[in-house]
């Protein structure tokens, strides 16, 4: 049987993606990431250092993080050992974590790889801390997620967040330089398309040369293709703008302004135009959420309700079917009552709040725990809101020298109009009562 393989060359090891066989062999090879790797690079002063110690790698897919870590691992002789937190549980750990005190025993160190590491729940997130503790691995974690939102304080706080940068065109078309001289081939691109080429692959290196095997599989001898030819090759359309770039941000912000400024439609085809160009739709969730509370306010307390309801109904529908829940959760933001006094207010006391940080709040409004507090007043003349009439005592709340300034002005704009009725009673109450 074997005889009958090599006959047919079936025992020659199958090809490698371009994308492997490119894989940089040194740190200083990794493209893109020069705030990291350069000379003068976080990692390059870390290893000059000799003191590497656990780190989080947060950025896009395709910037090197893998790579970088298996090379962190040859250059300090670490043991590396990946693992992904899509596929292991915390049985898997155990073992990785046994194996580990066993290479300790003898002398070595591990380096162990955790990649999409926010996709362990916060249970399995700190069965890392003991083993990080008392040296047994080194971690290094990988994520394209915020690390703040999706790891643990207790984690966080015992490793070093570095960030990895989507590969500009520049470093885009170095490894597209690098795959023609392993190929020892040129693209079948005309300038135009090799352009094109690196606003495809989105800060992407792997994608980048994803689309480039493509290429040269599909061209005949001597095709060479313009941007229409190149898009149809790989069925991928023009990117309508760059998410790192003026195109991003001036579509969010056509949509922000169309959703403040009460205009429906306007708002949707924003939208539908960030998301047909591949925007992350949780990203436009999130500041769907943001519009609500910035611009919308108290006028209508409901839409930060459905704002959020929208960005959790994507998360659990995923694309297409959840695209349907932020086109109307931006309908409903784009027609509600419109306020932004909690907004202008929360940034007044904001202001206030720092340049009278030291000043202490009236003494009747602080508990008195121990007699010395109580003897000195703390607490006294206090008045329970809910034994007065109305359950309101009309008494200060600001530190003395602050007097009562007014921060929160309501609209009369939809729910705020019945705050400002209620803070006009409460007004005539303080009057009433001499201001307590």
């Amino acid at each position: 049987m074997s005889s009958l393989f090599a006959a047919a060359g079936l025992e020659k090891e199958a090809p490698r993606p371009l994308a492997d066989r490119l894989r940089p062999q040194k740190l200083a090879e990794v493209v893109g990431q020069d705030h990291l790797v350069g000379p003068d690079g976080v990692l390059t002063r870390l290893l000059g250092s000799h003191s590497l110690g656990s780190l989080i790698f947060w950025g896009p897919p395709g910037t090197g993080k893998t790579t970088t870590a298996r090379l962190l691992a040859n250059e300090t002789t670490l043991h590396f050992e990946p693992i992904s937190a899509i596929f292991s549980g915390v049985a898997d750990l155990k073992k990785v974590f046994e194996a580990a005190r066993g290479r300790r025993a003898s002398g070595q160190g591990t380096l162990l790889f955790v990649d999409e590491i926010h996709r362990f729940n916060r249970a399995q997130q700190d069965a890392f801390l003991p083993v990080m503790e008392d040296g047994t691995i080194t971690l290094v974690g990988a994520t394209t997620e915020n690390p703040s939102f999706e790891l643990n304080a207790a984690l966080l706080s015992r490793s070093r967040v570095l960030t990895f940068r989507s590969l500009d065109e520049a470093s885009i078309a170095g490894l597209l330089a690098r795959a023609e001289e392993i190929e020892g081939r040129q693209l079948p691109l005309d300038a135009d398309a090799r352009a094109m080429l690196a606003q495809l692959a989105d800060g992407d290196g792997r994608a980048a040369l994803t689309l480039a095997e493509e290429l040269w599989r599909s061209a005949k001898q001597g095709e060479l293709f313009d941007p229409a030819g190149m898009l149809e090759i790989i069925q991928r359309r023009a990117p309508i703008y760059d998410k790192g770039q003026d195109g991003h941000y001036n579509l969010i912000s056509a949509l922000h302004k169309s959703v403040r400024g009460s205009d429906p439609d306007a708002a949707l085809y924003y939208l539908a135009r960030m998301l047909d160009a591949g925007e992350n739709p949780l990203y436009i969730g999130r500041r769907l959420v943001r519009m609500a509370v910035e611009d919308i306010g108290l006028a209508d307390p409901q839409a930060l309700v459905i704002a959020n309801a929208a960005k959790d109904a994507f998360e659990y529908l995923g694309s297409p079917e959840g695209e349907l829940a932020l086109a109307q959760a931006c309908v409903y933001l784009a027609t509600a009552p419109k306020s932004n006094a909690v907004y202008t207010a929360f940034k007044a006391a904001t202001r206030a709040a720092k340049e009278g940080g030291s000043l202490m709040p009236p003494k009747t409004i602080l508990n008195a725990p121990t007699k010395l507090m109580g003897a000195e007043g703390y607490g006294k003349g206090y008045q329970y809101d809910h034994d007065e009439p109305d359950a309101f005592s009309g008494q200060n709340y600001f530190p003395e020298k602050l007097g009562r300034p007014v921060f929160y002005e309501p609209v009369e704009r939809g729910f705020e109009r019945d705050l400002r009725k209620r803070l006009d009673y409460w007004a005539k109450l303080r009057a009433e009562r001499g201001d307590r």
